[in-house]
């Protein structure tokens, strides 16, 4: 039935001209795509043909599924009990974009999900066509996701794109998932990607003690702890262009300014990827060239972690109560939201 009502739904937006026919259209096929080529977890591990690595595969991601309900408290549902091959790198494409000259991003608004910060395309070409669209008039990025949520519409399978993953990777993105299922403020993506991000690291740190895997979580901390020098660096310049951006001087200066900004950012993760012996899980973010919509990709999902982090501090850890707070400031007005926000790293 929901199948259903999701088709009569986007079939009356898309008559009524709400947004380009054909954006909906690859949108609901990608959609159906999925959910009808569902194969049961089980049936899978039942199965002699399939191969150990995919079985233990899928094993983990049960205990995974499971730890996220019952010790984080995370509406699992029916997700995650199923499996489909996607037979390609990722399930969707996003797209970002923002002025030249500010790090406010462009939107797009929906029904019922509200306006987020990216467009998502579940072909490559579609949404490099689509960006190709943009880049007249805006800086565009565009970024693979390799899972993302219905949001409770629908129960989110396993797909092949996350299979390569490390445990602790795929245990982040099961954890991050399942907290949009959970929570969801309409119209705020920093708000609800900072949120699941907070939830995500809390489930990790907690999934590894559970596992009491040393190994595994000295490295998770040694990759948390350079992701947020990462962030901290994007933090720092994001400060720099703000500040050129709303200064009055010609846009042919400004040009050159930003220019100059993003080359001293690439040389600022030099210099940290020799603090981490060479390795960067960057490396390949910084091997195009860099713009307000790509710095924009990173702010979205981690602009307000401190924040969440801190609120979780105050809860000394208790996620229920936690949960709890989250929800009712997804219920105040985002200028309220913020500023409730701002006051916990405030509070010492």
């Amino acid at each position: 039935m929901r199948i259903q009502a999701l088709l009569l739904f986007v079939f009356s937006l898309t008559a009524s001209g709400c947004q380009p026919v054909y954006y909906y259209g690859q949108a609901i096929n990608g959609q159906l795509g999925i959910l009808i080529n569902r194969v049961p977890i089980e049936k899978i591990l039942d199965d002699p043909q399939t191969s150990e690595t995919l079985k233990n595969r899928l094993s983990l991601i049960l205990e995974i599924r499971e730890f996220a309900e019952k010790d984080l408290h995370l509406p699992a549902d029916k997700s995650y009990l199923s499996y489909v091959d996607l037979h390609r790198p990722y399930v969707v494409w996003n797209v970002f974009a923002a002025p030249e000259f500010s790090l406010t991003p462009k939107t797009w608004c929906y029904p019922i999900v509200g306006c987020v910060a990216y467009r998502g395309y579940f072909s490559e070409q579609d949404a490099r066509n689509f960006a190709g669209s943009l880049k007249k008039n805006y800086d565009v990025y565009v970024g693979g996701v390799t899972a993302y949520s219905t949001l409770g519409w629908f129960d989110d399978p396993v797909l092949s794109t996350i299979m390569h993953l490390t445990e602790t990777e795929s245990a982040a993105l099961i954890f991050h998932e399942l907290t949009h299922r959970m929570l969801y403020a309409p119209d705020d993506t920093a708000f609800n990607e900072s949120f699941a991000t907070t939830v995500e690291q809390e489930g990790v740190r907690r999934w590894l003690a559970f596992r009491r895997n040393p190994d595994a979580f000295d490295a998770y901390l040694r990759n948390f702890r350079r992701d947020r020098q990462f962030v901290e660096l994007i933090m720092k310049y994001r400060r720099l262009l703000e500040a050129l951006y709303q200064a009055e001087s010609p846009p042919s200066a400004k040009r050159e300014q930003k220019a100059r900004l993003f080359y001293r950012l690439k040389l600022d993760h030099d210099r940290l990827k020799k603090q981490w012996n060479g390795s960067s899980r960057y490396a390949h973010w910084f091997r195009q060239r860099l713009n307000n919509a790509q710095l924009i990709s990173v702010l979205t999902y981690q602009d307000l972690v401190p924040a969440f982090t801190r609120l979780l501090d105050q809860k000394q850890g208790d996620l229920e109560q936690f949960y709890n707070e989250c929800r009712a400031l997804a219920k105040k007005s985002k200028a309220e939201r913020y500023e409730r926000l701002n006051s916990y790293l405030e509070t010492h």
